[in-house]
Formats: structure tokens, C-alpha cells, sequence
């Protein structure tokens, strides 16, 4: 039998921590899981866990990104997508809420349904981390939600208050498995589409922010990026506007979506400092959303931004960027296969946008 090669070595000891941490965790739950029964049941020593996670809490984050990932990527898409906004936040609303855990499930074994966070995150990073987070899922859900709307009213206050329905449930259900009828929570959902919410207004920093520097630098951007929402292949060679971002900055992503043009391919580019706990968290919240995106609407309803991670700072790299840490914000327009523009700091991503209407 050949030998297995060191990176096959690793790749098959994480998948096989990852499946005993997976048992772990469901049979004790996060807070009473070791690493030394997990070590056991792959039959591993404590050392080769940690040589491919940093702790308890990386691992935990590993195990559900594991899991949205791949519930993501089997994910179909339906034969007829919603018409109206409304009936498409319900959509969204039913097959999220297929992960209530129910009466009779272990206490465990539910909150990794959930894909539960409760106890876990206890750091003020991954907490902030989370919250930037939130806002990003509401941007995309939105997004998708516009599309099904004729007036293109701007659905981001109503994605949040969905979510925020969503989050409540489940937090019910961890706490209290059975309550919560999923059929009235689909149907209050689908009403959150249609109250009237101030969500048009710029943001107040906007107008301070510095105008992009013009560049005139080639671009030659990694092959082998994947958009995170379609599970296409980006060509970030193609004309538009590439904006790195932290994931304690993601969201700035709303300023750059409403300044860049209709004819601009935006690419958000997520960096981190913290792969092993603010970078898992990132893979993990927008893997499980456009899980459920892909399921409710059709590949070309998804949201036309492209969302990739950098967390080899490859692209980062590419832009002369140092590398990425969780507040980054930089932007570039390029053109032609040239960087035309550059902003970093507050509102680079809108810089960048709006700089196409100043350089033709």
C-alpha cells in the first residue's frame, strides 16, 4: 500500500478529530466535552488535536462549519422561486427553521441541529466578530429579497427583524424543545416583508469619507477563488470593485453595495487574524445563509456580490495589502486588468465605488 503524503496524513487525522469532536459534542454538548475523550474516540493522542485545532471552541466552530458547508453545497435549488418578497422570506423562514430540534432529542445532539452558539462564544473578539456577522447575513438576505420586489425597495431592516425572529425560535427551542409552532413563525415572516421601516437613508459618515487615490498598477489576482454564495469561480480580474474587509468590518458591506454601480462586479474579500475562531465563525454564519438562500431562490436570484475568504492572504498579497487583520477595510476599482483607484480605512469601500463616476 503507497504511503500517505503528510498533507494526506493531516487531512485524514482532522477529518477524524472533526467526527469524534462531532459525537462529543452531541452525546456531552459544548461546555462538558473534553479533548482528551475526543483524542480517544479517534483514537489519537491530545497532541494530534491540537496540532490541527487550537482549543475547544475552534474545534466546536470547525464541527458546525463542517456541517453548513456541507449542507450548503448538497443544497438544490427549487423548481419555481417565490414571486413576491414576502413569500420568499417565508420560504426562507420554513427551511430554516427544519433545524428545531425536537421534544425527544437530546440536549446535545439539538444544539448541534441549531447550530448553536450559546456558552461558546466568550471572547470579546469572536463576540464582535458575531455581530458584524449579523449584519452581513441581513445585507445578503436582503439582497435576494430585492430581487423579487418590483419597486426595489430596500429590504435590509426587514432581513434583520426576520433574522432576529429566526434567532429568537431557536434559542426557544434550545432552552425549551417542542415550543414554537414553525408554521406561525413562517407566516409572521412572510409580514416582515411588508412593514414600513427607514431603511433608505445614507450612512451619516459617508459624506467625510476620503475620496479613493488614483492608481494606475497591475493587476494579476489569484486563480482559484470561489464565490462563497454560488460556489462559481471568481474572476477577479473582471472589472469592478474588490473590497477587503475584516470580519470585524464586514458590516461595511452595506455602504459599498448601495454606492457601487449596476454594472460593477463587487467582490468581498474576508480576511482575519483569527482563522481558527473569527475566521471558522465567518465560514460557518455564511455557509449556513446561503445554504438556505440556495434552497429559496434560483442561481441567478442569489446576490450578485461575490463573497470569498482569504485566509492565506493570496489576494490580500496580490493588492499589496499587508496581511488581513479583523478591522481591515481597503478597497481597489479595477479596469481593464488595472487597479485604477485605492481607499483603505472608514468607507473604503464606497470610495472605491463612487470613484468610477470620477474616472470615466
Amino acid at each position: 500500500m503507497a504511503r500517505l503524503t503528510r498533507a494526506q496524513q493531516q487531512r485524514r487525522t482532522r477529518a477524524a478529530v472533526l467526527v469524534a469532536a462531532g459525537a462529543e459534542f452531541a452525546e456531552r454538548g459544548y461546555a462538558e466535552a473534553k479533548i482528551d475523550r475526543i483524542a480517544e474516540r479517534a483514537d489519537l493522542t491530545r497532541g494530534a488535536v491540537y496540532s490541527n485545532f487550537t482549543g475547544k471552541r475552534a474545534l466546536y466552530l470547525a464541527v458546525l462549519a463542517d456541517d453548513a458547508e456541507r449542507a450548503r453545497d448538497a443544497a438544490e435549488a427549487p423548481a419555481a422561486s417565490p414571486a413576491t418578497a414576502g413569500q420568499a422570506l417565508g420560504a426562507f423562514a420554513r427551511v430554516w427553521l427544519e433545524r428545531l430540534p425536537l421534544s425527544g432529542d437530546e440536549p446535545g445532539s439539538g444544539r448541534l441541529r441549531l447550530r448553536s452558539l450559546s456558552g461558546v462564544l466568550d471572547t470579546a473578539p469572536t463576540r464582535a466578530a458575531l455581530a458584524e456577522l449579523v449584519r452581513f447575513e441581513a445585507l445578503l438576505l436582503a439582497l435576494a429579497l430585492e430581487s423579487r420586489r418590483a419597486a426595489r425597495r430596500r429590504m435590509v431592516r426587514p432581513a434583520e427583524l426576520a433574522l432576529a425572529l429566526l434567532d429568537g425560535a431557536a434559542w426557544r427551542a434550545e432552552n425549551a424543545p417542542g415550543t414554537g409552532d414553525p408554521f406561525d413563525l413562517t407566516r409572521a415572516a412572510e409580514h416582515l416583508a411588508d412593514i414600513a421601516l427607514s431603511d433608505d437613508e445614507a450612512a451619516a459618515h459617508l459624506p467625510f469619507v476620503a475620496p479613493a487615490r488614483t492608481a494606475d498598477d497591475p493587476w494579476a489576482p489569484p486563480r482559484g477563488l470561489t464565490d462563497e454564495i454560488t460556489g462559481r469561480a471568481v474572476d477577479p480580474a473582471e472589472d469592478g470593485v474588490v473590497v477587503v474587509l475584516g470580519v470585524g468590518r464586514l458590516s461595511a458591506a452595506e455602504d459599498a453595495v448601495r454606492s457601487a454601480a449596476p454594472r460593477d462586479a463587487l467582490t468581498f474579500v474576508v480576511v482575519t487574524d483569527d482563522a481558527a475562531e473569527a475566521g471558522r465563525l465567518a465560514r460557518l454564519r455564511v455557509a449556513d445563509l446561503t445554504g438556505c438562500l440556495r434552497r429559496v431562490f434560483a442561481a441567478g436570484e442569489l446576490p450578485r456580490p461575490r463573497v470569498v475568504f482569504d485566509e492565506e492572504g493570496a489576494v490580500s498579497s496580490a493588492l499589496g495589502l499587508p496581511p488581513g487583520g479583523d478591522l481591515t477595510e481597503a478597497a481597489v476599482r479595477v479596469r481593464a486588468g488595472v487597479v485604477v483607484a485605492r481607499a483603505d480605512g472608514r468607507g473604503a469601500g464606497h470610495a472605491a465605488a463612487v470613484s468610477g463616476t470620477r474616472t470615466g
